[in-house]
């Protein structure tokens, strides 16, 4: 009785190495990455197989290693771990000996080790990598650029590992510098920096302009936007003040014309010795600024004379500009006129006549000024149907008289003169900082036009603005028109206030539980950035529009910082009625500044699903398999799968049958409102897998949220090896042509052959395949090449012409039979005594060449003959080996399969 208790203990224990053993499992390297200062774990997991109940954690030992280090260890007697690691023992028993590397750093990358055993037993190894990735920092210095000059701009990505980086350069939206790597410097702290460049010339469209530095890294993409600082370069004239005297100061003045920006340094040099200075700018209408700057010489620096320069230094400019000119022209010294007596007295009189002159004439420029003043007619101000912000709109004035010509209309909005900005502030953003917050304006100003027979003309003055509610909310344009160089108005005109309109932006229906009652859902719709203030919602379900009583009243409209307006409508229904699937609810926006309402719409609480491609579950040819399909985040939980069989041949959209036995795991909730599920059709692997090769199985998901089914579709096709024979046939004929066969059983796809042959080196032939059912049943495919020998370059003979003009070729099946067979001719074939001829004519080449093509798609059954020429050896008399090879690739195969055939040394001599 002992004994037989002994003999079980030991035939169990036996059981039990033999199942551990089945679980060794050797992974395949694996690689983890991280980012520096954090948590990295390295996965180490084995399948404990379900018929061992428990798991005795004493007789587990684990390890961890790195570079051959020890890292962490587990036995019965101690646990070992290195500070920077830690594991829970906890989980062991479950299979799971995973790694935390804490603050990862440079330091601990490296390729980690994974040992398991269980009772002295190997039970898993696996290798691990792991290494750092640090994405890059970003930055771009600040610089001025000189306006039509060549600049660099330079990005900086700091920080990063491993290398490279790619940088692109970005302008407005447009790839301005394709992609390109830069490896970068390694730093002191081991990671790496890298500088990208962008060499440009700007121009005044430039100004304003985004630019971007975009850097991809690891798979990362980062983007840095930026505008240029764009320097004007000025035109520079050196004048000087007139002076009496050659022993007073003498006064110089630098005009400096279109620089920008502002902040702009002149300095005087006198023969190249710089001088004390002054300052002041004025702005020019384009924006641009000018200067006048002034220097007074001294009697000494005057007497001095020599080359004057005004140099204008700015930001970004290496070389200053500069104008000169010699004090000697710019002061000429001639000596002063001396007029007599009488020549004084003749110019007093004629000063007299000349005023006496101008008062009549002014006296009567005056009567006709005031003629002129009362013939004006002025119309009143014509403002623009709407008024839209962000829309340009235009007023108008017309004004009619006999010398329009000479007038001149001034516009203001409210009491605030317009000037035009069109020129400083674009439609999108300002090109220069604006000294009042005015926006955009341009100044238009037409005729004189006739309007009449009579002398009457008109002139029509418009400004174009674009309306902005914190600038025109509640203001009027006046029109002020008078005659150029006169002060005093002759008419105004005052518009009308406007309503300046902007069209609302509406969000989507969201949908939320009410808090106190969860059966009911609230929609919620918002409308904002609107003006005025005055909205309408409207909520429809199912076509009818809902009652009072469903929806709540709109939130009052509360305007912003900017002036403009935001509201939300709020409306009520029972969670039943949005899960049942065909509810539709929506809602109208209306507002004075939309041509047509604003629709938004909602069917529910719904989601598509999610469909996985099917996997079959290996399993061995004999025993049945599984296919599945996974289903994923969808809602409402009803869904339906129907498995179909597809014809043999047919494509998918063509099915067969409904499969019965189809089975469906869930749906199982995953979230509040998202649930899985997983289809299932088990599958004999004999008959029906046979019926169904070539053909294939489709898996149908229908879903209310979904228009049409969602298919997935799995072809039952196997990977068989082919049959591969140990050497190649090879059958001789009496004229010195081989023919090499190779047959070929079973196999599935397709097995791909390719035949070569040479001496040293191979070239590759031409074969013919055929394929056919053999005696067993299984398909066979027979692969032949023709193969002539030759150590020169023979020309063909005149009756090798005349019997390829005449369609000879040798016939497959033939030739493998029996290649001495009556009947059987060969395509080049030899003939003494007519291999002199080398020189031959291209044109008869050419014909030959195309009764050749002619008669290979006359006839496929022909083998067409491939020619060899195989140097001579190293030695004088001694000849190269001729070899024939063919490659055998498969799918089944993992490497390709060759067989070759050598020349033997008897039958090579010989032929030599």
């Amino acid at each position: 009785m002992i004994r037989s208790k002994t003999s079980l203990a030991m035939r169990c224990k036996v059981l039990i190495y033999v199942v551990l053993l089945t679980l060794i499992k050797h992974v395949s390297p694996s690689g983890i990455q991280a980012s520096p200062n954090s948590n990295a774990t390295l996965p180490c997991n084995v399948t404990i197989p379900p018929y061992l109940d428990k798991i005795d954690k004493s007789l587990i030992k684990a390890g961890w290693t790195k570079n051959g280090s020890d890292i962490a260890s587990f036995t019965q007697a101690v646990t070992q771990i290195k500070e920077g690691f830690s594991w829970d023992t906890g989980d062991f028993v479950n299979g799971d000996f995973s790694l935390t590397i804490l603050r990862a750093s440079l330091e601990l990358q490296g390729m980690y080790e994974c040992t398991i055993s269980y009772n002295s037993t190997m039970l898993h190894f696996s290798n691990t990598t792991f290494s750092i990735l640090a994405f890059p920092t970003l930055s771009v210095p600040q610089q001025w650029v000189v306006l039509e000059t060549e600049s660099q701009l330079k990005c900086s990505a700091d920080s990063f590992y491993p290398p490279p980086v790619s940088f692109s350069w970005i302008r407005d939206g447009q790839v301005i510098q394709p992609s390109y790597n830069v490896e970068g410097e390694l730093t002191p702290d081991g990671y790496y920096m890298a500088i990208g460049n962008l060499t440009f010339f700007p121009s005044r469209e430039d100004q304003n302009v985004t630019f971007g530095c975009h850097v991809s890294h690891g798979g990362s993409y980062q983007e840095l936007d930026f505008q240029l600082n764009i320097t004007y370069l000025p035109s520079v004239k050196l004048s000087a003040v007139p002076s009496k005297s050659d022993n007073i100061p003498l006064t110089l003045y630098c005009d400096v014309e279109s620089f920008y920006p502002e902040e702009v340094s002149v300095s005087w040099l006198q023969n190249g010795t710089v001088l004390p200075e002054p300052p002041t700018t004025d702005q020019n209408p384009d924006g641009t600024l000018r200067t006048r700057r002034y220097y007074t010489l001294s009697a000494e620096q005057r007497e001095q004379g020599g080359k004057m320069e005004c140099a204008v230094n700015q930001p970004g400019v290496v070389h200053p500009v500069s104008g000169s000119a010699f004090l000697e022209i710019l002061d000429p010294r001639d000596e002063a006129p001396v007029l007599t007596k009488s020549a004084k007295a003749s110019v007093a009189m004629m000063s007299i006549s000349i005023v006496l002159v101008f008062l009549l004439c002014f006296g009567f420029s005056w009567r006709r000024r005031d003629e002129k003043q009362k013939s004006l007619t002025v119309s009143g101000i014509i403002l623009p149907p709407r008024v839209t912000v962000g829309q340009k709109g235009r007023v108008t004035v017309s004004i009619e008289g006999r010398r329009v010509d000479r007038v001149q209309a001034a516009w203001f909005l409210n009491d605030t003169p317009i000037s035009d900005t069109s020129v400083t502030v674009s439609e999108k953003g300002r090109l220069l900082p604006s000294r009042d917050e005015m926006g955009y304006y341009k100044l238009h100003t037409q005729g004189p036009l006739h309007s009449s027979g009579n002398g009457i003309q008109q002139l029509i003055s418009s400004l174009t603005f674009i309306p902005q509610i914190s600038i025109h909310k509640g203001a009027v344009f006046k029109c002020q028109v008078s005659y150029m160089g006169k002060d005093k108005i002759v008419a105004e005109r005052v518009s009308e206030k406007f309503t300046i309109l902007s069209a609302p932006e509406v969000s989507e229906i969201q949908l939320a539980e009410t808090q106190n009652d969860s059966d009911v859902i609230s929609m919620t719709v918002r409308a904002s950035h609107f003006h005025p203030d005055v909205i309408t919602f409207r909520w429809f379900c199912e076509g009818s529009e809902l009652s009072p009583v469903a929806s709540q009243a709109s939130s009052s409209p509360r305007p912003n910082s900017e002036g403009f307006f935001s509201a939300s409508s709020q409306c009520k229904l029972p969670r039943s009625e949005l899960e049942r699937g065909g509810t539709k609810v929506w809602v109208s926006v209306h507002h004075i500044a939309l041509k047509q309402p604003v629709t938004r719409e909602t069917r529910g609480f719904m989601k598509s699903p999610c469909v996985s491609e099917i996997i079959r579950s290996t399993s061995t040819p004999d025993q049945p398999f599984m296919l599945g399909c996974e289903i994923t985040d969808f809602y409402p939980p009803n869904i339906s799968v129907t498995w179909l069989r597809l014809r043999q041949g047919e494509r998918d959209d063509r099915e067969d049958e409904v499969i019965e036995g189809g089975e469906m795991w869930g749906p199982m909730q995953t979230h509040p409102r998202l649930y899985r599920a997983t289809a299932s059709l088990k599958r004999r692997a004999t008959n029906e897998g046979k019926e169904e090769r070539g053909g294939g199985i489709t898996c149908r998901v229908e879903h209310c949220s979904l228009t049409e089914p969602i298919e997935r579709h799995w072809r039952n096709v196997d990977i068989v090896a082919p049959s591969i024979p140990p050497s190649i046939s090879v059958c001789w004929s009496s004229e010195g042509v081989g023919v090499f066969s190779l047959l070929l059983k079973g196999g599935h796809p397709k097995v791909k052959l390719v035949w070569a042959a040479g001496g040293a080196t191979l070239s590759p032939l031409v074969s013919n395949e055929t394929e056919e059912i053999g005696d067993d049943g299984q398909r066979e495919m027979k692969s032949l090449c023709a193969l002539e020998r030759s150590t020169s370059l023979p020309s063909p003979t005149n009756k090798q012409l005349e019997r390829r003009k005449n369609g000879h070729a040798i016939k497959t099946k033939n030739a493998v039979t029996d290649p001495d067979a009556e009947g059987i001719e060969y395509i080049d074939e030899k003939v003494d005594g007519e291999n002199n001829n080398i020189d031959r004519d291209e044109e008869t080449k050419s014909d030959l060449d195309e009764d050749s093509d002619k008669e290979t798609d006359e006839d496929q059954g022909a083998l067409q003959i491939n020619r060899v020429n195989l140097r001579n050896g190293p030695r004088e008399n001694e000849s190269a080996r001729l070899r024939v090879c063919v490659e055998i690739t498969h799918p089944a195969l993992k490497l390709p399969v060759y067989r070759t055939w050598t020349e033997p040394i008897e039958e090579n001599s010989s032929s030599a």
